[in-house]
């Protein structure tokens, strides 16, 4: 640590730490925000890929879809709607089911 110190206390070096470019990305703006209607990559057999090796021919025991949650968030406001969507979704169904029954029972 003590040459890192060292450089970053150098005059030559010392617009580095205050450049844009050079600054370390926020966690928040890493992944790439992503819609509902992409949410079934995380889960769709399709998207999944098994890996036994990596690229040096080394066992490796992970799938495709932990790179994917790795890059790829849901935007915020999609999640949100998503989670009320199916709660309407599952209201609905209640609904309906207990309307067959009664249905059934008049005619």
């Amino acid at each position: 640590m003590s040459s890192q110190e060292e450089i970053l206390s150098d005059g030559r070096f010392s617009c580095v730490t205050r450049d844009p470019r050079f600054w370390e990305m926020p966690e928040k703006e890493r992944k790439v925000k992503i819609d509902k209607r992409f949410r079934a990559m995380f889960h769709d057999k399709k998207f999944k890929l098994k890996y036994t090796v990596d690229k040096r021919g080394r066992p490796v025991n992970y799938t495709s879809t932990e790179d994917l949650r790795k890059f790829y968030a849901l935007s915020e406001s999609d999640s949100d709607l998503s989670g009320s969507d199916s709660k309407e979704q599952t209201k609905t169904k209640k609904k309906k089911k207990k309307a067959k029954p009664k249905g059934e029972a008049e005619s």
